[in-house]
């Protein structure tokens, strides 16, 4: 079995004094998609911020295709392989989609950043076909597509997603996990928090559902959609 691409152990965080994260613990595989479920407050967010470097972990380890990161700032992780899309703000709404896909490149050598731009624009063709339009007057999903694709141009190690479907019209949040599915079937493996549990189910490879910070349930998506306790705790079941 091969190693994981991505794993955090026994993670403990929080803000202030308070900790949220109770020493939760997800893993990636090569080419898998999978999500982290849990009710408003159990911590989906924040394991990803820890994850991510915008907080520092107070327990627990992230390792990133087998190199301890714990605690790494943000703009490393960039280099190291780690690419983070925030639910918000994940944009810059004044530029063109091609200027915010070459925001997503900094690192990379300026031959390079035609040619990673290209690989994006065949993934999301519309925006290459709108490549020269300014991003804030684009919908939602297609906004969504763009800071998508930057954080692909690096072509990085693992993808994480935090609630990517948030604010968009059931087509578009169909739209969004198809392409999470897709990206990883291409070789990227992607974390995603979602609060649409059973369509990000449907799609992923395995889920971790989060409670009081900590692990509750953990399995495969037709698993834990099969999984009666689950629907009714966290997916909003009605008993039989």
């Amino acid at each position: 079995m091969p190693d994981p691409v991505l794993a955090a152990e026994g993670v403990v965080a929080g803000y202030g004094e308070v900790n949220i994260l109770q020493g939760a613990s997800v893993e990636v595989m090569p080419a898998e998609l999978v999500c982290i479920l849990g009710p408003n407050g159990a911590g989906k967010s924040t394991l990803l911020k820890a994850i991510a470097g915008l907080l520092k972990p107070r327990g627990g380890s992230v390792s990133l295709l087998g190199k301890d990161i714990t605690g790494h700032a943000p703009d490393k992780l960039v280099g190291e392989g780690l690419a983070y899309v925030p639910q918000v703000n994940n944009v810059f709404a004044t530029m063109t989609v091609d200027e915010n896909l070459d925001m997503g490149a900094f690192l990379l050598p300026p031959k390079e950043i035609a040619e990673a731009r290209a690989r994006v624009h065949d993934l999301f063709p519309v925006l290459r076909e709108r490549a020269k339009e300014r991003v804030g007057r684009m919908s939602g999903g297609q906004r969504q597509m763009v800071a998508i694709g930057r954080a692909l141009m690096m072509e990085p190690a693992v993808l994480l997603l935090d609630e990517p479907s948030a604010g968009l019209a059931p087509n578009l949040q169909d739209l969004v996990f198809d392409q999470a599915r897709r990206i990883a079937d291409a070789g990227t493996p992607v974390l995603l928090v979602e609060q649409n549990a059973k369509k990000a189910l449907l799609k992923s490879d395995r889920g971790y559902v989060l409670d009081q910070g900590k692990n509750a349930y953990t399995g495969t998506g037709a698993e834990l959609l099969a999984d009666p306790n689950v629907g009714r705790l966290y997916l909003g079941d009605r008993p039989a």
